[in-house]
């Protein structure tokens, strides 16, 4: 099964650049999107079934035009469950589960921490979602959550991590969340393959940031222990470029 997590600033906006033809090519069975700023409604539900999902599954946020995820998929998933049932975190649409035979794969948009008052909700989310998924684990042991976490974990996810060091996103008190987070059972599936640096998966618009890949990390494929041995590939896509970030791929042998 090849999963792919893409925050895509849009999926509107995306598809004017190329986001389907592009997405046919790639062809991955179940594709987890992030931030698609739309309503179920302004998406072209047809023109996507077309390119080879039939299984659409849209949880947008209550205000238009704001976060929200999603998952594509060419399987029938068994069970999808939208939101966590928690409410300050289900009205901005960040999380939507696909179950099938051998794993779950969620779809996640961790909050971004602009001012202080986001940067309390951002603690009090990851606080709450860490919670939420220990409780799942023992319900779903082979789970696979993706997408856009807004953290880099290490130096080695950021382009400047002296510069940045108090900036939301590579603030200490997030790493050590992020760290504990997978140290609880769960595998940085690009970091098990690829050791090196300038990687990244999110680059500022401003000032040339992606021709000179001055770039952060911050979006992830986390797996579950349970499926280590299943793990086939893990890479990050660079050269899609519908978005201010790019596409992250995890690929496991599952038979």
């Amino acid at each position: 099964m090849k999963i792919i997590s893409y925050n895509v600033n849009g999926i509107r906006a995306a598809i004017t650049k190329g986001f389907l033809e592009w997405l046919q090519q790639a062809n991955p069975d179940v594709i987890c999107l992030q931030e698609i700023k739309a309503m179920e409604d302004q998406i072209p539900v047809a023109e996507i079934e077309k390119a080879g999902y039939p299984y659409q599954y849209y949880y947008p946020a209550t205000k238009k035009g704001y976060s929200g995820v999603a998952i594509l998929s060419k399987i029938k998933p068994n069970n999808i469950v939208f939101g966590t049932g928690i409410e300050h975190m289900d009205f901005e649409g960040r999380n939507v589960r696909v179950d099938f035979d051998h794993l779950s794969v969620m779809s996640l948009y961790l909050p971004s921490g602009t001012n202080m008052a986001r940067l309390d909700h951002k603690f009090m989310y990851m606080d709450d979602f860490h919670n939420y998924i220990n409780v799942l684990k023992n319900e779903i042991p082979n789970l696979v959550i993706c997408g856009d976490y807004n953290i880099c974990h290490e130096a080695i996810d950021i382009h400047d991590p002296i510069r940045n060091k108090t900036v939301s996103g590579f603030l200490p008190e997030e790493r050590v969340w992020l760290d504990g987070f997978m140290k609880s059972g769960f595998i940085d599936s690009f970091r098990h393959f690829n050791k090196d640096p300038h990687h990244y998966s999110w680059w500022s618009y401003r000032a040339g940031a992606r021709g000179n890949n001055k770039g952060w990390r911050i979006d992830y494929g986390l797996v579950s222990e349970p499926l280590k041995e299943k793990l086939k590939r893990a890479v990050i896509l660079p050269e899609a470029k519908h978005s201010d970030h790019c596409p992250i791929l995890v690929e496991f042998e599952l038979i």
